[in-house]
């Protein structure tokens, strides 16, 4: 009976220290995976919260003062009699159809002619 007990003191006591090995080792690892991450985030070049919040707040003041400046040019379009498609329709570059490809220059010839 006593070697018995001695037997489950000494599997608890190696069990114990398992687990506390198993601990340190995630606690490593846990450690050395973060390191990972953080310099692989580094390297992405991200931005921070607040650098992404000051250009969202710039973006939206751009867009108020561009709606701004659409129904000042309306209002001016509609003044001169100007048919507001008709002015956009001269000014605007014509946009190729979507899916076809830009026409390939015409192959350089190497040499003297």
């Amino acid at each position: 009976m006593l070697g018995d007990k001695r037997l489950f003191d000494d599997m608890a006591r190696v069990a114990s220290g398992a687990a506390g090995a198993f601990g340190g080792f995630r606690s490593r690892m846990e450690g050395e995976l973060r390191d990972q991450v953080e310099r692989l985030l580094g390297r992405m070049n991200l931005v921070t919260r607040e650098e992404h919040e000051i250009a969202l707040a710039l973006a939206q003041k751009a867009r108020a003062e561009q709606e701004i400046l659409a129904e000042r040019l309306a209002a001016l379009e509609a003044k001169l009699g100007i048919a507001p498609k008709a002015a956009a329709a001269k000014t605007a570059p014509k946009a190729r159809p979507r899916g076809t490809a830009k026409p390939k220059p015409a192959p350089r010839r190497r040499g003297g002619t």
